[in-house]
């Protein structure tokens, strides 16, 4: 059966309890903020024109998204291979949603609210990293944030080193490519990775 509806939905899942709702919170609070402190990743999901989902990461050193006060987060965009969906999405539609995570923890923390993209020079300078400032900062104006429990992470033993794959049973990025775009090279696209890899991470 196809669920259409949600009175259908709720034949399936019960209701939530009273907590669920209860700890969603309109501002980020101190764990919140400690929580973001602490990650050293976050997935952002955006909404293009065309109305298809992406879901992009960021990652830094724990901390590199600033929390200047408890409605506003700073998420510096740095070099990569300029396709910035996540910001022509956001131009197209501000709504964002964000998951940060933290090595060990098996909670996360939910963000969303509505973003947009700035290049001010005194916003980048802070966010430096081997003094390099981000090309762009995305500020995201919390509407939403709540811890999320950690069942998921515990079903997929993410942070369990027994549970990782052997690298070699799964081809390479530039292998990957080479298999969908006619003419392109594994071996060239895996050298200039590691070199990008090595020299303009910043």
């Amino acid at each position: 059966m196809t669920i259409a509806n949600q009175s259908q939905l709720r034949t399936t899942y019960r209701e939530p309890n009273e907590r669920a709702y209860q700890k969603v919170l309109g501002r980020l609070d101190k764990h919140c903020r400690d929580f973001i402190a602490m990650s050293p990743l976050c997935i952002i999901s955006s909404f293009g024109a065309d109305g298809l989902a992406d879901t992009s990461p960021r990652g830094d050193p724990p901390g590199f998204v600033a929390t200047p006060d408890d409605r506003t987060l700073l998420i510096p965009d740095r070099p990569g291979n300029n396709q910035v969906d996540s910001l022509q999405n956001v131009i197209a539609n501000p709504q964002v949603g964000l998951l940060f995570l933290v090595p060990g923890m098996n909670e996360t923390l939910r963000v969303s609210g509505g973003a947009e993209i700035l290049t001010d020079e005194e916003l980048l300078t802070p966010l430096s990293v081997n003094g390099r400032p981000p090309l762009s900062i995305l500020r995201v104006t919390v509407e939403e944030a709540f811890l999320h429990c950690g069942r998921a992470l515990i079903r997929s033993r993410l942070w369990d080193p027994d549970a990782q794959i052997d690298r070699s049973s799964y081809p390479t990025y530039g292998q990957v490519l080479a298999d969908q775009i006619k003419g392109a090279d594994a071996g060239e696209i895996d050298a200039s990775e590691d070199e990008a890899n090595r020299e303009r991470l910043y």
